[in-house]
């Protein structure tokens, strides 16, 4: 059963730990989280579905969003292009009310109990991980950018995008919807995935390891840009189970995808790349282990489910 234990004054924490919040409920059984996963999977096609139908009706009557979601769905999709850059994001964003009416109708629990063990966004840990992460972005990317061979696109903004108006759009796009994004990855692979497999396997590493695949999968890349990959989801996953929520994870991802796609819309890096060069790798790797051992010692032991009872669960 569901229980919460008093931490200190006005501040109450949920016995569970966070990969194991689907058994919360009162009534848990274990098809409940194999039935939340189809009716979140159910739900994100049917969205997407959903959104590729309007947007090719408005691309009746506007005939540049018809160029853009064609070109969006080929195999010649345009990262650098404001229009299909803002579709594809939007699709994926689709995976955060997926995710939420999925552990709602499937797993009859709610939503918030995705985000982590107090049931909600703790919107004050925010400040500090977003900070931390910007700094270290800023500086492993500088770096990387001063290795030889590593200078990215040559010729220039406007080389790569077309224009200064694009550069500024591109920008508008990323910062307006790269964050709902990145957050709505984190509610599915490190919110619902976690919990799923938690559910059945008590150890946190199923929890953290098992997803790492999908995530991995679901970005097109060469080998060495998989092992950033890899390593960048069970970072995620790892912080995610830590910190007993997702605000940790959802700041690096938030922060990663801005500064990747910010760099690639003012041209020094190609948004298009399939693969990230080899040297980059151990710059994107120091930054996601200093991260993670940073923002682990910055949460505090009360958001943190208490030891005892929470492994026994």
């Amino acid at each position: 059963m569901s229980i919460t234990l008093p931490t200190f004054p006005g501040r109450q924490v949920h016995a569970y730990p966070f990969h194991r919040m689907a058994r919360s409920v009162p009534d848990y059984r274990w098809w409940r989280p194999l039935l939340t996963v189809l009716t979140a999977a159910g739900l994100f096609c049917g969205l997407t579905l959903l959104a590729v139908v309007v947007m090719l009706v408005v691309g009746a009557f506007v005939p540049a969003v018809s160029v853009s979601v064609d070109r969006a769905l080929s195999e010649d999709a345009d990262l650098r292009d404001p229009g299909q850059l803002a579709f594809l994001l939007g699709t994926i964003c689709l995976l955060w009310p997926a995710a939420a009416l999925g552990v709602r109708w499937g797993g009859r629990r709610p939503a918030g109990t995705l985000l982590s063990t107090a049931g909600r966004l703790r919107w004050r840990l925010f400040p500090k991980p977003l900070a931390l992460a910007a700094a270290l972005f800023l500086v492993t990317s500088a770096v990387s950018l001063l290795l030889p061979g590593n200078e990215g696109p040559t010729g220039g903004a406007s080389a790569g995008n077309g224009g200064g108006g694009d550069v500024w759009l591109l920008l508008l796009v990323v910062l307006a919807v790269v964050p709902i994004q990145a957050a709505a990855e984190e509610y599915a692979f490190r919110g619902l995935l976690m919990q799923v497999i938690g559910s059945w396997l008590r150890h946190p590493a199923f929890a953290i390891l098992m997803p790492v695949p999908l995530f991995v999968l679901g970005h097109d890349y060469g080998i060495v840009g998989q092992i950033d990959v890899a390593a960048f989801a069970v970072a995620a996953g790892w912080i995610t189970w830590r910190t007993g929520g997702l605000e940790a994870a959802i700041v690096l991802h938030v922060v990663n995808n801005v500064g990747v796609l910010g760099l690639g819309a003012v041209g020094l890096a190609d948004p298009n790349a399939t693969d990230l060069p080899l040297a980059a790798l151990p710059f994107s790797l120091a930054f996601l282990l200093a991260y993670s051992l940073l923002v682990v010692r910055w949460f505090p032991a009360a958001e943190l489910p208490p030891s005892g009872t929470a492994g026994r669960r």
